[in-house]
């Protein structure tokens, strides 16, 4: 029965043949934590092959006193798979925050109070206690060297990927707020020992805060299970294809955690989409954005003295980027609005978005009647070299944003986007290659830079192979109906010009 007042925690023991420790890792549990928390012992043995679940149970017999529940796994679900039970149960059981304690007695339960206090007090959603915080204690404590520079190194990489600061990885002793396990995918992570590796890889994601408390180092009689170049292995590809997911170049469902639209923003500041088609709107002019969300690049055009028009299917808590904002959806959108009044157009990313690109860009000329606007297209080149190799490889996969963005429903090259156009009756004035977005990946530094530099490079040799994007101007020619409009209108003047 939860105690008033108490906040409720999970004492979360992973246990794995630790008939001779389990009882030791209990007995050492604070009996402050105890008093001082609404608390749980949940014990869950992952198949022991020798008696570590009826040793916790006579344990459990003999102190009635305490509330420990133990559990057994009839098929061994493995070290990350263990873990997901216990998160699951702390989900479900409603507690505040779980700490996870190995039951093989190698982190101390001493110091269990200083890892679990930060998030009770919402100073952090992660505690992880770390034997690297305080130079030599691992060392001092039995690490022996391998492990401790595997260790050094793993971590050095992963913070350079990963841009985070933890002077550890690598250690198992951490605490949980549950609302935070909740907000992310940890069940679709792997079952094996790098599982700790991407729970913090998703935490990072998702801008949770993570602490680190010093904690001290054993090592003794207890039998590692781990195989230190599998797991090496793991991690580095693990973080390896996490960095890659957060670029758009390859997907990991466990890793799309974010909404896309939470990390947009407009590449300014070096060749790209937005710097080029700012650039060829001019200054004072009347400019319709379709599809512009939020309206970054209407901002950016305000800085122009434009005047701009927003239209997309989303509902604006505030449109201050836009003079005038229209919601409407894309996909059956009427144009029930004067478009000839604007001088230029933007569909930035948006015709991959269409169900029937063809059909909006009917409507669209139509609406323009006599006037042609420059209308400025932007969109995913499918053909870029990227997207072939890994088709050379047998891989196609559609990710959270970028050439393959899940929501993308058609697909363009250079030629098949021309096509389409000159299909519905427009005008190609201008086409550019644009090179892939290195400085926002890699920041507007050297590397960044110059991989931009090479990139242009390449796209001078081949546009359709290298260009990371398809820029377009384009405009419309008028409807049969229109000019014939047009022309009883314009005869109808002359008539009365004559007669005069």
């Amino acid at each position: 029965m939860q105690e008033e007042n108490k906040k409720r925690l999970l004492i979360f023991i992973v246990a794995y043949n630790a008939e001779k420790h389990i009882e030791k890792v209990l007995d050492r549990i604070p009996k402050k934590i105890i008093d001082k928390y609404d608390y749980e012992i949940l014990i869950i043995d992952d198949s022991s092959s020798d008696k570590t679940f009826e040793t916790a149970q006579n344990y459990l017999n003999t102190n009635s006193n305490l509330n420990i529940r133990n559990l057994y796994n009839p098929i061994n679900q493995g070290y990350g798979g263990n873990q997901k039970l216990g998160y699951e149960y702390a989900i479900q059981n409603n507690f505040d925050v779980v700490v996870l304690l190995h039951g093989d007695g190698q982190y101390a339960p001493e110091v269990m109070d200083d890892l679990v206090k930060p998030i009770f007090q919402k100073e952090a959603e992660a505690v992880f206690g770390s034997r690297m915080l305080k130079k030599g204690d691992a060392v001092k404590g039995g690490m022996p060297l391998y492990k401790y520079y595997g260790n050094k190194i793993l971590t050095g990489f992963q913070n350079k990927m990963l841009k985070s600061s933890l002077s550890e990885f690598h250690s198992g002793y951490r605490a949980y707020s549950v609302d935070a396990l909740n907000k992310v995918p940890f069940k679709s992570n792997s079952n094996d020992f790098h599982f700790d590796t991407q729970i913090i890889i998703q935490f990072i994601i998702s801008k949770m805060k993570i602490h680190e408390i010093a904690i001290p180092t054993y090592y003794g009689e207890e039998i590692c299970h781990v195989d230190g170049m599998k797991y090496g292995w793991n991690v580095i590809k693990e973080t390896i294809a996490s960095k890659l997911h957060r670029l758009s170049i390859f997907y990991k469902r466990e890793y799309d955690i974010t909404n896309p639209m939470d990390d947009y923003s407009l590449k300014l500041g070096y060749m790209s989409s937005h710097t080029l088609a700012i650039k060829e709107v001019a200054d004072e002019c009347k400019v319709l954005d379709i599809g512009g969300g939020q309206g970054r690049v209407a901002s950016e055009l305000k800085k122009k003295s434009c005047f701009v028009t927003g239209v997309d299917r989303c509902k604006l808590a505030e449109s201050q980027n836009y003079d005038n904002y229209i919601q409407q959806d894309l996909d059956y959108i009427k144009f029930d609005f004067n478009l000839g009044e604007y001088n230029s157009i933007l569909l930035l990313d948006i015709i991959e978005h269409l169900i029937n690109p063809e059909d909006f860009m009917d409507k669209l000329r139509a609406g323009v009647g006599m006037s042609q606007p420059k209308i400025i297209v932007t969109t995913p080149n499918i053909a870029f070299f990227i997207v072939r190799l890994q088709l050379l490889f047998g891989k196609f996969n559609y990710g959270k944003e970028g050439i393959l963005d899940k929501t993308h429903k058609r697909l363009f090259t250079f030629k098949t986007l021309k096509k389409m156009f000159i299909q519905c009756g427009y005008t190609i004035e201008k086409t550019i290659g644009i090179p892939a977005p290195f400085p926002k990946a890699l920041g507007i530094n050297f590397w960044g830079k110059s991989l931009l530099a090479i990139n242009r490079f390449l796209i001078f040799l081949s546009k359709s192979l290298f260009s990371y994007q398809i820029y377009m101007e384009i405009k419309p020619t008028p409807l049969v109906e229109a000019l014939l409009e047009h022309s009883v209108s314009e005869s109808k003047k002359r008539k009365e010009s004559i007669n005069l």
